[in-house]
Parts: structure tokens; sequence; C-alpha cells
């Protein structure tokens, strides 16, 4: 997969059960703030779906992706809730709330 793939993921595995991270956040954390596409991608082809939780990465305003690779996005958010994520009135997650703190 690459180095790169691989820090994602380790981070990925720490987003605690009921929070999310953003994609920019995730980016910033393996120290390549500029790279929250790719983050996207690395988890587009993660290897362990259900160990590497990549549900629990959003859009930075709470967006759900449109293209989850796992069941599209109403399985992302149907996995989000059942860990008691919170939602807005518009479908985004509500970031205030859910965001993982580090």
């Amino acid at each position: 997969m690459g180095a790169f793939n691989d820090e994602v993921y380790e981070v990925v595995r720490q987003i605690p059960v009921g929070r999310v991270a953003s994609y920019g956040m995730v980016a910033r954390m393996v120290g390549r703030p500029r790279s929250a596409r790719f983050v996207g991608f690395a988890l587009h082809v993660n290897p362990e779906p259900g160990v590497i939780p990549c549900h629990r990465v959003v859009f930075k305003d709470g967006s759900l992706a449109p293209a989850f690779a796992f069941g599209g996005e109403d399985e992302q958010r149907r996995l989000l809730a059942a860990e008691g994520v919170g939602f807005l009135a518009d479908g985004r997650v509500d970031m205030a709330r859910f965001a993982w703190e580090v």
C-alpha cells in the first residue's frame, strides 16, 4: 500500500467510537496537511473494512462521503448513527459535538 496509506490507517484506527475526523485532520496528523484528497484515496482502498473504521472520516463540514466505498453514503450514516454520532437537520454530522478532539 505504501507508507502514506499505512500512516492514514494507523490514525483512523485511533478515532474513538462515536467520534469523527475530517479528511484534512487525518492528513495533518500524518504530517501531510495538504493531502486530504489522498487520505480519501487511501480509505477508498481500505484493506480491512470494519477493522480500520473509515466510516468515521467525513468532510470538514460534516458531510458524508457520497462515494463511501463500503456501501455508500446511507451505510456510512447508518454506521455512524449506530455509534451514537448525531446529525444536523441537513444530514451533516454535528461536528461541534462529535468531532474527535486530539
